[in-house]
């Protein structure tokens, strides 16, 4: 799976420039990191002295640089992040690669719908009744496929996934260790005779559409009645909280430690930052961007920037941090004014009390 350089060209849609005796390429590494035999990129302009102090035998980088480290070939692509991807790939289906079969420590359910010659399942996984997989899906070591689960093609769950009985799973998923897909919502009601909070059945499922990734230990709640959907494309973070009946749309990225309550609907193209906190039964419109550590409480117009707890049009929020950074010298002025007015009234209880007398 070694490629040279004109491999690397071809592969990235790129230009070889400033070319060295001919390497073989075997893997992938940070700039700083890289040897010899790594490929890397120069993506951010941050990471320019790793670059000028590499060691990796090729490095993608942007057009019309102005300077270039010597002993190292460059292939001139538009956009290095994106084009390093296609290395990255090459290099993890070498390593990915999987030998389809049952391991002997599995359980698999003799309902069970999948052809042994075509997907793999590891050791201590658990196939439980009439679940159905697809040609080409992947379950890692220690996972749990309750009854009825549906998997499509070409799927890839890492080690200890859960996913719960009924739910359906597309094309092409992938699943990072420990996600758990269609646990119940959170739904209790208090009982005013009891004094205790009753369960509320969740009986909807989970629907995953083709080409999403889910990161690991993220939870996504089945819904109480109907489905929960994540679509196409989206990709969510590690230690992500989707709750009930939420509707994720299209090509949505939604990054570490947000949570999203239930029956709420988010659009296409949305970016959910790190830490955003995202109340229920609101919508929010496609391509709107939550910064990170937003609190969203209310509907989101699509196409916008938002920022802040409660979330607001991200000028707005700006004013808002810049008015709350100026308060402690707003109020010594507040009190240097408050007590020069004292000093004034003073004078003026003294010039009435003079007249007076």
């Amino acid at each position: 799976m070694n490629l040279s350089l004109s491999d690397i060209a071809r592969l990235t849609g790129g230009k070889l420039i400033k070319e060295t005796p001919e390497i073989s390429i075997s893997g992938v590494n940070t700039l700083a990191d890289a040897c010899s035999g790594d490929a890397s990129f120069l993506g951010n302009e941050k990471y320019f002295n790793d670059f000028l102090g590499t060691k990796a035998g090729v490095v993608l980088v942007p057009p019309a640089l102005p300077e270039y480290p010597e002993g190292v070939a460059f292939v001139e692509v538009e956009n290095p992040s994106l084009a390093f991807n296609a290395l990255v790939e090459h290099f993890m289906k070498a390593a990915t690669d999987f030998t389809p079969g049952i391991h002997p420590t599995a359980v698999v359910d003799p309902s069970a719908k999948l052809n042994p010659d075509k997907v793999r399942i590891a050791a201590g996984a658990v196939i439980e009744a009439d679940v159905e997989i697809g040609d080409g899906s992947d379950i890692g070591p220690g996972c749990v496929i309750n009854k009825a689960v549906t998997i499509g093609r070409d799927c890839k769950f890492y080690a200890r996934v859960v996913v719960r009985e009924r739910c359906i799973i597309g094309n092409n998923v992938v699943i990072q260790p420990g996600a758990v897909i269609g646990a119940d919502g959170f739904g209790f009601l208090l009982n005013k005779e009891t004094g205790r909070y009753d369960t509320v059945d969740q009986v909807g499922i989970v629907v995953i559409e083709d080409h999403v990734d889910i990161g690991a230990n993220t939870t996504i709640d089945r819904a109480r009645f109907g489905r929960t959907i994540i679509g196409e494309g989206t990709k969510i973070d590690n230690q992500i909280q989707i709750g009930h009946n939420c509707v994720v749309g299209k090509h949505t990225v939604m990054c570490a430690q947000s949570g999203v309550a239930g029956s709420t609907k988010i659009g296409d193209y949305v970016t959910v930052a790190a830490q955003v906190g995202i109340t229920g039964h609101i919508k929010i419109g496609d391509k709107a961007v939550m910064a990170a550590r937003s609190g969203v409480i209310a509907d989101l117009e699509g196409g916008k920037v938002y920022w802040g707890a409660p979330a607001v049009p991200f000028g707005e929020a700006r004013k808002q941090f810049a008015a709350i950074r100026r308060l402690p010298e707003a109020f010594k002025e507040l009190n240097a004014l408050k007590k020069k007015a004292e000093e004034i009234q003073e004078l003026i209880n003294q010039a009435l009390n003079e007249q007076q007398g």
